[in-house]
Order: C-alpha cells, then sequence, then structure tokens
C-alpha cells in the first residue's frame, strides 16, 4: 500500500471512531439529565445539615432514623402500599377481561367501548378526580382510601388493556381454537394456554399501574378522607420547606422502585428450556 492509499484510508477509520464517540457523549448526556437530580436526591439525604448547600458539610443517617420513629409517615406508606395494591389488583381484574373482549369478540359498539376504556388516561388527573368527586357525594358515599382506591382504578384502567390488548394482538388466536378442539373449556383454555403466553405483558401492567397510583396525587387529592397517602404526605410537608427528611423518603422510594424493577426483571426473563 502506497502513502497516498495510506492518506486516503485513514479518515475512514477515524469517521466511524468519532460518530461512535458524539452518540456514546449524547447518550451519556440524556442519562446524566435524567438521573442526576436523583443522584443529588440520595445524596443529600446523608447530609448531616439541614441546610442544602454545596459541599456537603458531613455524612449521617440521623434522617433515617428519624423517619423511622415519624408514626404519621409509616402510616401514609402504609396507606399507599394498600391504595397500590387494591388498585392495581382491581385494574387487572376488570383489564384482562376487557382487553379479551376487544380481541376476541366482535359485539355492537366495539369501537365506541375502545375509545371509552382510553378516554380516562388521556383526560387530566383533576377532571378525574373532581368526576368520581361528585358522584361519589351523589350517592352519598364518605370519602376514604377505599374510594381512592375505585379513583386509581378508573385512572389506571386503560394502561392495562393498552398493554393487554397489545400482546393479545400478537398472539394466534390458532393456539386458542387447538385448545378448544382437544375439549378444552374457555376457562381451562385461557388459564393453560392464553395467560401464560400474555404474563409479562399482565406483569409489566400492573407493575405500571402500582407506580403510577402509588405516586397519584390529582385523583387522590379529591377522593382521599382522613388518611393520608405518602405523596400527599410529602406534599404537605413540603410546603413548610424542603428539609432532609424527604430527600430520605425520596431515596428509600428510589430503592423500592430498583427492587421492583430487579424482581420483574428476573420474572420476566426468558428461562433455558430443556431438552
Amino acid at each position: 500500500m502506497t502513502a497516498a492509499d495510506r492518506d486516503f484510508t485513514a479518515p475512514r477509520r477515524i469517521a466511524p471512531r468519532m460518530e461512535k464517540a458524539v452518540w456514546v457523549l449524547g447518550i451519556a448526556l440524556i442519562l446524566a439529565f435524567l438521573y442526576l437530580p436523583i443522584v443529588i436526591l440520595v445524596a443529600y439525604s446523608f447530609n448531616d445539615s439541614r441546610s442544602l448547600s454545596w459541599p456537603m458539610s458531613g455524612v449521617t443517617l440521623e434522617w433515617y432514623r428519624t423517619l423511622a420513629a415519624n408514626e404519621q409517615l409509616i402510616k401514609a406508606v402504609g396507606n399507599s402500599l394498600y391504595v397500590a395494591s387494591c388498585s392495581t389488583l382491581l385494574t387487572l381484574v376488570i383489564g384482562v377481561p376487557a382487553a379479551l373482549a376487544l380481541d376476541r369478540v366482535n359485539f355492537p359498539g366495539k369501537g365506541v367501548f375502545r375509545k371509552l376504556i382510553l378516554l380516562p388516561i388521556a383526560l387530566p388527573g383533576i377532571i378525574t378526580g373532581i368526576s368520581m368527586l361528585t358522584l361519589f357525594r351523589m350517592f352519598g358515599l364518605n370519602l376514604s382510601l377505599e374510594t381512592v382506591i375505585i379513583g386509581h382504578a378508573t385512572a389506571l384502567l386503560a394502561v392495562v388493556v393498552t398493554q393487554v390488548y397489545a400482546r393479545l394482538q400478537r398472539l394466534p388466536k390458532s393456539y386458542e381454537e387447538a385448545s378448544s378442539d382437544l375439549g378444552a373449556g374457555v376457562l381451562r383454555t385461557f388459564f393453560l394456554i392464553t395467560l401464560p403466553n400474555i404474563r409479562t405483558a399482565v406483569i409489566g401492567a400492573g407493575l405500571l399501574s402500582f407506580t403510577l397510583s402509588f405516586d397519584e396525587i390529582p385523583v387522590t387529592f379529591f377522593l382521599t378522607g382522613r388518611d393520608n397517602t405518602l405523596p400527599m404526605y410529602i406534599w404537605s410537608t413540603m410546603r413548610r420547606g424542603l428539609t432532609p427528611e424527604i430527600n430520605a423518603v425520596g431515596a428509600l422510594i428510589v430503592l423500592a422502585s430498583a427492587i421492583l424493577i430487579l424482581i420483574s426483571v428476573l420474572l420476566l426473563r426468558d428461562k433455558p428450556t430443556g431438552r
């Protein structure tokens, strides 16, 4: 190879490297934009000073000990877990059959039914909250955590329906037809054929619904009674100013979210098949 050939091919080798470096830099900037505030929040939860000044004056676990002794906070966490779990279960119980009906059954008004199912997720949370509040007042129901559960399930039903419906669209109907030909009933076909094939969509929709319900504020604001959920407790506390306890709460929520993601990955990963 002559010197002229080497000069001609050198830019070709450099160009892919520069392009890769630009992509890596862009991805790093995007991740920093997304997660740098979370890193700062977690770091300041260990700051031994109440002031949010940089650099931090020291490291302490005092704010976590303070949270452990805060009975109102612990009760709010329990309320949030109760509301999120029950609303997620309710959305799955209603949403999975609704998705099956949209995908497998032809009935009059199917198009309207699909649009009405998706409407709550498109509406602002404040509209859903006011609407549900008016409905409960009309029937004379007292506001409580149960009314919050119904409101969350109404707002998040579209999440389950869209996720499960999209998976059903990719599931061949021949599987269920073969099961029926072999003598299996509707329920047995669902639990042995359909549900295992849409398991990942159901779990993913459930985790997403749980997360959205756990930190929901607009609907909760209008439907809660005397019992506070964790987001409402944080919101009322922050009205008096940002404190290290709030950073500690945020750090614990980040940790819980990471654990949920890890569990979902372990549950949804493909298992090796034996011979």
